[in-house]
């Protein structure tokens, strides 16, 4: 595995990181036994940075984490999110009925102790505000999450989803480690204005779905997701937008074929292509997906490579936002 710096902290986390939501929540059934296996070997695989948030299967996944986390808490940089808070007391999409955000002070101080009881630990190496409540001013919030780093409780602060006026309002509360964004090759929002001011302010960029959720894996089909396999509501899943979509990775899984790589594989090495200060952290439950993704650190990606895949990109733009019309309101505030 290789590494990048976090910011400007001096941590060293695996180029790759792990995103754990599909463990618990989101992408159809759930096997805790290979979950745990797959934290177990990227353990193996030197990948150290693993991402959780306490809405993934309302704490379910925090406590999933917990059974290697703890045993092995010195190789591991946990991060995890707070915010998102549910009427009904069930977790579900960010952008189901009931669900609501909470960036307040008030409920920030019960969030962390949550997840540190759920995870088992004392400290969280990295904590994010889920999204920006558009409620509550970013310098309450992150006046408050301040106060954590001073009691021990949290050593680096992140944002996620947060535009660029919101980072820079954050930033000058509290020095922010890491902004966490969906980022790949079919959604780029973040190159207009939020990775430039990331890379100003040295924050690091962890793209989150850097695979697309799947789709440029050019394996999937929607036909056979599970009923609670929450893709189906998104835009791009969709027969009027699917069928493009489709078009645009089988094209992609070409350049893959003569790279010799996987479409998964050439999709990720794409994102770490596009700077030292980008850490993805791709989701999976299953070793072998976790073992082909780790692969992807050591393609390396010609200027000619990069161009075609540009190229193929204009020729077959995306359609679809990637996100629910109510799920894309919390985003970017």
């Amino acid at each position: 595995m290789k590494y990048r710096k976090l910011g400007t902290t001096g941590e060293q986390l695996s180029a790759l990181g792990l995103g754990c939501m599909g463990m618990s929540f989101a992408y159809g059934p759930t096997d805790d036994k290979e979950s745990v296996a797959t934290l177990e070997k990227a353990l193996d695989l030197g990948i150290n940075f693993w991402d959780t948030a306490d809405m993934y299967g309302n704490g379910i996944n925090e406590e999933l984490l917990s059974k290697v986390l703890v045993p092995n808490r010195d190789k591991v940089f946990i991060a995890t999110k707070f915010g998102f808070r549910f009427k009904d007391g069930i977790a579900g999409p960010s952008s189901a009925a009931g669900t609501y955000f909470d960036g307040s002070p008030a409920w920030i101080k019960v969030a962390v102790e949550q997840s540190l009881k759920r995870l088992k630990i004392d400290t969280i190496d990295l904590y994010y505000a889920h999204r920006v409540d558009p409620n509550v001013p970013i310098e309450e919030t992150v006046g408050a999450m301040a106060d954590l780093v001073k009691e021990g409780k949290v050593r680096y602060l992140g944002l996620s989803e947060a535009s660029a006026a919101s980072i820079r309002k954050a930033h000058a509360v509290h020095p922010i480690a890491a902004v966490q964004s969906e980022y790949s090759l079919l959604s780029r929002d973040v190159e207009s204005n939020i990775l430039t001011t990331t890379r100003e302010l040295r924050i690091s960029l962890v793209p989150y779905s850097p695979l697309a959720r799947g789709l440029v894996t050019n394996t999937l089909n929607i036909e056979t997701f599970a009923d609670d396999d929450f893709r189906r509501t998104l835009p791009r899943y969709q027969q009027q937008n699917i069928d493009n979509n489709n078009r645009l990775i089988k094209e992609f899984s070409k350049i893959a074929l003569n790279k010799e790589c996987t479409p998964a594989q050439l999709a990720l090495a794409w994102v770490l292509a596009q700077g030292n200060d980008i850490i993805p952290i791709p989701g999976t439950k299953k070793r072998i997906y976790l073992e082909e993704n780790a692969e992807a650190v050591n393609l390396n990606l010609t200027a000619a490579e990069l161009m075609e895949i540009e190229q193929l990109i204009v020729q077959y733009p995306v359609i679809g936002e990637r996100y629910s019309e109510e799920a894309m309101k919390m985003v970017n505030h």
